[in-house]
């Protein structure tokens, strides 16, 4: 309990640091913006990253959601709802907790096709889980039955101006490492258009290998399994 209250207490000093509000603040803007574009898109009823191959893995999902009735037009309307509820001060706890199942549904996607995006993905479910925590003190009413009010902080703790240096650079260290991650996590990717899975084979381990691979997908638009068994196959026989 002695840790509990300790972390309590650093979760209020947290929150009456100027810095960190802003921080709180721009995350919950840049997630907003994020939804705005792409909702609006599907409203409108027009092809969400439409520089994006067909014949990409992530393409294939894509064009089925656009090839669908009113269900893409929902998804539009759902995000577009959820961003403003993000902008919304007194509303940024419920659109922070509708915003986290889609976010997380996006990057597990976007991993799971090896899209070129999984970056900025990460970085928005990052930011999400922080807002999260950030709004610990109202969201502990909606997920805790019995709430204790031992030791309960104040919250009209007076606003603090010391810039958190530990607390910036463990986020810049995270974002380092996603970057790095995911520069090393897969072998190959398929890259959003063929022009730029080709030119990523020159410094593949094998460019023929990678060359097939990117014909597979974007020429002939087989299924991304299938053509990574192609690819490792290729490797193995030229070795």
């Amino acid at each position: 309990m002695k840790f509990w209250a300790k972390t309590i207490e650093y979760y209020f000093e947290a929150k009456s640091n100027k810095w960190l509000n802003y921080f709180a603040s721009f995350c919950r803007i840049s997630l907003a913006l994020g939804f705005i574009p792409s909702g609006f898109v599907k409203i409108k009823g027009e092809r969400f990253a439409s520089g994006l191959s067909i014949n990409h893995p992530l393409g294939h999902y894509l064009e089925a959601l656009y090839q669908m009735d009113f269900y893409y037009t929902f998804i539009g309307i759902a995000q577009i709802l959820i961003a403003i509820l993000l902008l919304i001060p007194r509303t940024v706890v419920i659109g922070s907790i509708l915003y986290f199942p889609v976010i997380l549904n996006i990057c597990v996607l976007a991993y799971d096709t090896r899209f070129e995006g999984t970056r900025i993905t990460t970085f928005m479910l990052l930011a999400n889980l922080f807002l999260l925590c950030w709004h610990y003190d109202h969201l502990k009413f909606v997920f805790l039955t019995k709430i204790s009010t031992t030791n309960q902080l104040v919250h009209d703790t007076p606003i603090r101006d010391k810039f958190p240096y530990s607390f910036f650079a463990i986020v810049l260290s995270i974002l380092i490492g996603v970057i790095i991650i995911n520069q090393h996590i897969f072998d190959i990717r398929p890259g959003n258009a063929m022009i730029e899975c080709m030119n990523g084979c020159p410094g593949n381990k094998s460019p023929k290998a990678c060359e097939i691979f990117c014909n597979c997908i974007h020429e002939h638009g087989y299924l991304l399994k299938e053509c990574l068994k192609s690819y490792h196959e290729t490797i193995a026989i030229t070795k």
